[in-house]
């Protein structure tokens, strides 16, 4: 699973050609979730502060993720997003 992102222990990550609906992975200690790019749902467990912190990065990112989830598709190589500072 290609890392997009990391910043304060959480990592970002997406598989190649992964199934519809656009989504990222999250992952954080021995947490992880899924979460929808359009709407934000998620599906997982996740420390509430963390979920907070993706979701702001996800605020900041939304289109880049779009573009490597269409990257992906293709099975072509991931663009790095910038971390949450």
């Amino acid at each position: 699973m290609p890392e997009i992102s990391r910043f304060f222990g959480i990592v970002i990550a997406m598989f190649y050609r992964d199934h519809p609906p656009l989504h990222f992975h999250a992952i954080y200690g021995g947490y992880e979730m899924t979460v929808d790019i359009e709407t934000g749902v998620i599906h997982g467990d996740f420390p509430k502060r963390a979920v907070r912190l993706v979701f702001e990065w996800l605020d900041l990112h939304k289109d880049e993720l779009q573009e490597d989830w269409h990257l992906a598709e293709a099975n072509r190589p991931l663009k790095r997003i910038p971390p949450l500072e």
